[in-house]
């Protein structure tokens, strides 16, 4: 098979490749993935577990664990921890700071928040499906 057979689009790709371009150019769904780290599996779990129940989450990965190293009221702590990656979306936000807050070990838990700029446009199409700025709210 020639090289420019071999990599010749397939039959009608041009057009998916169009449509799934013009779904990522309209999609105005602000979508976020959320960092944070967990001192146990079973904590990790628990938060993971709350937030995709509630549709707070379309995906909570729980990481392998990992040494985290720093600085708490002046003393360098070396610890284990899980670490989360939350995906949702933007107006999702403070729905799942206070879900983190509220079953968090830690009085003050690492929750950094980035902006996904881009992504597959159906993964992202599912993310905004698969969540929900109405969900429970947390006291």
């Amino acid at each position: 098979m020639s090289p420019s057979r071999r990599f010749a689009p397939k039959r009608g790709s041009l057009r998916r490749v169009l449509q799934a371009f013009h779904f990522g150019a309209d999609m105005t769904e602000q979508t976020l993935l959320i960092l944070t780290s967990l001192p146990d599996s079973a904590s990790a779990d628990r938060i993971a577990g709350v937030l995709v129940e509630s549709r707070l989450a379309a995906c909570v990965s729980c990481l392998a664990p990992v040494r985290s190293i720093y600085r708490w009221n002046d003393k360098v702590e070396v610890v284990q921890e899980i670490p989360l990656m939350i995906k949702t979306r933007g107006d999702c936000y403070r729905a799942v700071e206070e879900a983190i807050r509220m079953h968090h070990p830690y009085s003050v838990p690492e929750i950094i928040a980035l902006e996904i700029q881009r992504g597959l446009p159906a993964y992202l199409r599912w993310l905004v499906d698969a969540t929900d700025a109405g969900g429970p709210r947390y006291a």
